[in-house]
């Protein structure tokens, strides 16, 4: 089953972990614009047509429908690729440049 796991909010648009079986499979974010909603669905580079249609629904269903189930649109667009990790700049030493951000 897939299922979601937020990492962020504000007031129009949230990022979601995107998981199956306890593994991350991949990444949402959605966009509230208005009666329309723009999302970007970053998954694996193996995701072929049908899988990509199943994490697509999946968001709607459990995600855009419940916030606002009387949308007009619903736009994703879709990444396909490999994680390169998450980088910040939070865990910066106070030698290195302020502006560098690391591999966490």
């Amino acid at each position: 089953m897939i299922s979601f796991e937020r990492e962020c909010r504000t007031p129009h648009s949230e990022s979601y972990t995107v998981l199956e079986e306890g593994g991350i499979v991949g990444r949402i974010d959605l966009h509230y614009q208005g009666a329309n909603v723009y999302g970007t669905l970053c998954t694996t580079a193996d995701a072929n047509e049908e899988r990509i249609q199943q994490l697509i629904d999946a968001a709607d269903e459990q995600l855009v429908m419940t916030a606002d189930p009387y949308r007009e649109d619903f736009v994703v667009t879709v990444w396909r690729g490999s994680p390169a990790g998450v980088y910040s700049d939070s865990d910066a030493d106070d030698d290195e440049e302020e502006d560098t951000f690391r591999l966490n």
